[in-house]
């Protein structure tokens, strides 16, 4: 069966369209919602380094804060003081300031997920090279928490959230096999060494949750922190495990998605924001926004279809989908998209500059 989508709202050409679609098979179609408020856009621009991947804001509201090439992570300080210095990690060095080479991302670190204790004020970083990262109120040097669990050194450290009340935090370990360079070959070798996991501040140890999985990446816990939502990026969808209540330690689909997932954000009305990093692979009929659309459906879309790909979506507390978020191309391997403030904010680990849209 083929795969109705509703009318879309036209909008500026970097985002073509924010629709209540149906670009799920398992979806059906909604009424149209206008969204002409998301047509004001500010671009943060990066001068010298780039790859906002992951993006945090502090108890106060203020940010937000990335990681960014280079190892270090800035805080946006407005219109008039832009991105300011905030942390890097302890082994930081001179030639990694202004850098967006690859090559030295060992030596420099690079810092993907963020994430703050607002009760603390403690920023939390998934350092893909340097593990589970801290970072007190003040910003500074980053002190290293955990590089290892279960005497496996941690590989491809990625995603990471807090439970505000406990302090607790989980992430992943995207692939003990490959690095951050080479993720690509992660997901199309169907490698499933990455684990998903949980670092008590109180005990200081890390405890792993589950293991054998394909490119665990983003993770965000529920509103109650009764479950964990985590992108199982190679599998292209969004998987349940859950922390308490009858179900404990029990996992289920949350959520198929036509792309590769990446950072999970929750709203403050408990629903989710998935950022999709690379639209999904068909094998039979290459990479298409159609997922199970019919040849006469192609067809009838033309160009189109090859110029309008989903970069995130918002998913109820239930796993619904609310929203498709389209792009005509400039906004290609969305890491992140986050609801603060008023606003929608979208980051890159490959773009030089974060994306804000006015609510």
């Amino acid at each position: 069966m083929g795969t109705k989508l509703c009318r879309t709202t036209s909008l500026r050409p970097a985002l073509l369209s924010i629709m209540l679609a149906v670009l799920l098979p398992f979806s059906s179609c909604h009424e149209e919602k206008a969204i002409d408020k998301l047509e004001s856009v500010e671009r943060l621009v990066l001068t010298t380094v780039a790859g906002p991947e992951s993006l945090a804001f502090d108890r106060r509201g203020e940010g937000p804060y990335t990681g960014v090439s280079g190892g270090r992570i800035l805080k946006w300080q407005g219109k008039g003081r832009g991105w300011t210095g905030f942390a890097v990690n302890a082994g930081n060095r001179k030639e990694c300031c202004d850098t967006s080479d690859v090559s030295l991302e060992s030596m420099c670190g690079r810092p993907l997920g963020l994430q703050f204790h607002k009760a603390t004020g403690v920023l939390y970083v998934a350092d893909a090279y340097f593990g589970l990262l801290a970072v007190g109120p003040k910003g500074g040097a980053a002190r290293r928490l955990a590089a290892s669990a279960d005497g496996g050194r941690f590989n491809f450290t990625n995603g990471v959230d807090v439970d505000q009340g406990t302090g607790e935090v989980y992430f992943t370990d995207s692939s003990t096999r490959y690095q951050r360079p080479d993720y690509i070959l992660s997901v199309i070798t169907g490698d499933s060494t990455g684990r998903l996991m949980k670092y008590d501040p109180r005990t200081r140890k890390v405890t792993v949750l589950r293991r054998g999985l394909p490119f665990p990446n983003g993770v965000a816990l529920s509103g109650d922190g009764s479950f964990l939502l985590f992108a199982e990026t190679g599998s292209c969808r969004v998987l349940k495990h859950w922390l308490r209540g009858p179900r404990t330690g029990a996992m289920e689909v949350f959520a198929e998605l036509p792309g590769y997932p990446d950072n999970i954000r929750r709203t403050a009305r408990g629903e989710y924001w998935i950022a999709l990093n690379r639209e999904k692979i068909n094998l039979n009929d290459g990479v298409g926004v159609g997922v199970g659309v019919t040849e006469d459906e192609k067809a009838t879309k033309g160009k189109a279809a090859a110029t309008e790909h989903p970069v995130a979506v918002r998913l109820s507390g239930e796993g619904k989908v609310l929203e498709v978020l389209l792009d005509g191309g400039e906004l290609a391997s969305v890491s992140e998209v986050a609801e603060e403030n008023g606003a929608i904010w979208i980051g890159s680990v490959e773009l030089p500059y974060v994306e804000v849209y006015k609510l």
